[in-house]
């Protein structure tokens, strides 16, 4: 399997498979291209008898740090309809097979978003998570506001979104949004550690299991989800929209008017 933007050994480890983001330079921003070649190499995984765990990294620097703004900054409600970006997210969800996200420096906004989609998170001493999307005159979209208010409660999670600041590994595992925390040169083999436990298991019992625990987490999810589409797509009928990634692109403060 041969991608431009992610770099995937499904074995990588016994019956563990290993995908890391491959846009250093962008700190691993999330563009299109790069989310369809995850949503692909996950597709094939889930299908690989042998693979009966998966791991999404970065690199020490970032895990994600965030969309492509760039990619995004002129996009109309109705681009981002026909785009259907978010039906690759789905496929994430969608993943039989247990995902662990192995996270260090920065997860943030879709970055943020990836790491809670994956059924645990391993992060290191160096990891920051934060939903900044408002920043930029937007809302998250692929399920911030959804799944950070079930990992950590309503008053946190508002916080986050409505100022979006960035919390560290420490604060985020107090939180619940973690699982651990480790120094940072340890974080991708505490990860393949937790995976070679969980892929010693049942396969059958593993996949029944994660169903049944999704299913306890996700009652009530996809109406918020809808919702939270609708008004993420909303936000880029905004002026401020407009102004907060023009600003972003060049480099400058927003100056929000609230059109």
């Amino acid at each position: 399997m041969e991608f431009e933007f992610i770099l995937v050994n499904p074995t990588f480890a016994q019956h563990v498979a290993l995908i890391q983001l491959n846009r250093p330079k962008e700190l691993n921003a999330l563009n299109l291209q790069l989310m369809l070649e995850l949503k692909q190499a996950l597709a094939h995984l889930d299908d690989q008898d042998e693979v009966r765990c998966i791991i999404i990294t970065g690199n020490q620097q970032a895990f994600a740090a965030g969309a492509d703004i760039k990619q995004m900054e002129s996009r109309t409600p109705i681009d981002l309809l026909k785009i259907d970006q978010f039906e690759t997210w789905d496929q994430i969800r969608k993943t039989k097979k247990p995902i662990i996200a192995a996270v260090s420096g920065f997860a943030l906004g879709g970055g943020c978003e990836l790491a809670m989609t994956c059924d645990m998170i391993i992060a290191s001493e160096t990891a920051k998570f934060g939903q900044p999307e408002i920043k930029i005159g937007i809302m998250p979209g692929a399920g911030g506001t959804q799944r950070l208010t079930r990992a950590i409660g309503k008053a946190n999670a508002m916080e986050l979104v409505l100022t979006g600041k960035f919390i560290g590994a420490e604060e985020a595992k107090s939180l619940g949004l973690i699982n651990r925390v480790v120094p940072e040169e340890l974080y991708l083999d505490e990860a393949l550690k937790l995976a070679k436990e969980i892929a010693q298991m049942s396969p059958i019992a593993v996949r029944l299991a994660k169903e049944s625990v999704n299913k306890a987490f996700e009652s009530g999810l996809q109406e918020g989800l809808y919702f939270e589409r609708k008004n993420f797509y909303m936000t880029f009928a905004s002026e401020d929209q407009k102004e907060g990634m023009s600003a972003f692109v060049e480099k400058r403060k927003a100056e929000f008017k609230g059109k």
